[in-house]
């Protein structure tokens, strides 16, 4: 397998770019990546990668390998099969190679961190700023109090960002075909700040400025850890119900445990939230862990109220299997059965991810007739 950096360099060397960007790139597989889906902090501006893959080649569970790497953008010569695959987290069949989509390599880019009062307010800023500034937005990732805080805690060589302190945080890039992006995003701050929607915000001024910004969003996960026992939801919702979201799943969850810490952070460009728990100061880790069934019915409940996702970015794996017939449609998850059925009869690809087996397999009939065995 290629690791995703490997691929950036590529595009890099040739003068465009492969925007799909993950805190793990230095060791992520790119098979791995269409498999999953993977978004990442640049689908505000270039999609997951599903926007990225033009064609798969993929090795079947009966062992036949389909031939779709062709690097056609329209192509309505029946069903869209790339689609299958790319999201099936391996379970449909194995992707073994890809044509993918690359961009023109921005001329310029500037990053900046805003402190706000509040998420509203972050919403409110990521919407002026989209409004302004169209597609050169390429990022716009939410970081409340209390997650960098962590981070300040605990990664060496970690720089408060802003003086003074604010109630939630926000890194935000631009990308610009021109030299201007820094003018760009600078003129847009100001008018953010001279609103009174933003109460303060520093630009990076070098390379190694923006890389050290960048480190504190991308840091947040491995860092949370420091901490202690950490219950995870990777979850969406419309944009436009972010604020709201973290309002009722935050109250939520502190009245069903008080002094839990609330550890969410995320993209807000995709309405897709890391609404991560942190047990509480002087709490067991192993009870605080016991408690997340009951937590994932909090939050789940109150995204699907909401007409979001239980699995925005991490897929369904094993952990949200058993979750998916309470909050998936039943017709989308008969649909999925029949897919794994027939693409996958025997169960041998990724056995028990994201759909429970259905009984046990039968053989592949052999050449002549014969059962042949699965193995």
């Amino acid at each position: 397998g290629c690791v995703l950096a490997n691929v950036q360099a590529a595009a890099e060397a040739a003068g465009m770019l492969f925007p799909l960007s993950l805190a793990s790139e230095g060791s992520c597989r790119i098979g791995g990546n269409l498999a999953t889906n993977a978004g990442g902090t640049a689908v505000l501006a270039y999609g997951n990668a599903r926007e990225l893959t033009l064609g798969l080649e993929v090795v079947l569970a009966d062992g036949q390998v389909w031939n779709g790497l062709r690097a056609l953008r329209k192509d309505n010569s029946g069903y869209d099969l790339k689609n299958l695959f790319v999201g099936s987290e391996g379970t449909l069949g194995i992707i073994t190679a890809a044509v993918l989509r690359l961009h023109p390599k921005p001329v310029s880019k500037a990053t900046a961190f805003l402190g706000l009062e509040s998420a509203r307010a972050a919403l409110d800023a990521f919407g002026r700023l989209r409004d302004r500034l169209g597609p050169r937005l390429t990022a716009f990732e939410y970081v409340p109090r209390f997650p960098l805080e962590v981070v300040l805690r605990h990664l060496p060589g970690a720089v408060r960002p802003l003086d003074g302190d604010h109630d939630t945080y926000a890194l935000v890039e631009v990308s610009s075909p021109g030299p201007d992006a820094d003018e760009e995003l600078e003129a847009r701050l100001s008018e953010l700040i001279e609103s009174g929607l933003v109460a303060d915000a520093t630009l990076a001024r070098s390379e190694a400025q923006g890389a050290a910004l960048w480190r504190l969003r991308e840091s947040l996960s491995e860092m949370q850890g420091y901490e202690g026992g950490s219950i995870k939801h990777d979850v969406s919702v419309p944009v436009s119900r972010v604020a709201e979201f973290l309002e009722r799943a935050t109250a939520a969850c502190e009245a069903a445990m008080p002094g839990v810490r609330v550890c969410a952070f995320g993209h807000f460009g995709d309405g897709n939230i890391h609404f991560n728990l942190t047990q509480p100061v002087g709490a067991e880790k192993a009870a605080f862990l016991a408690e997340w069934p009951r937590f994932n019915r909090i939050v789940h409940d109150i995204v699907h109220a909401m007409d979001g996702s239980i699995a925005a970015e991490h897929g369904v794996g094993l952990i949200k299997r058993d979750e998916l017939p309470r909050y998936k449609d039943p017709v989308a998850l008969d649909l999925m059965r029949r897919l794994k059925g027939a693409l996958d009869p025997h169960g041998l690809l990724n056995p028990g991810k994201v759909l429970a087996a259905q009984g046990a397999p039968e053989a592949f009939p052999a050449k002549g007739g014969r059962a042949a065995s699965p193995a």
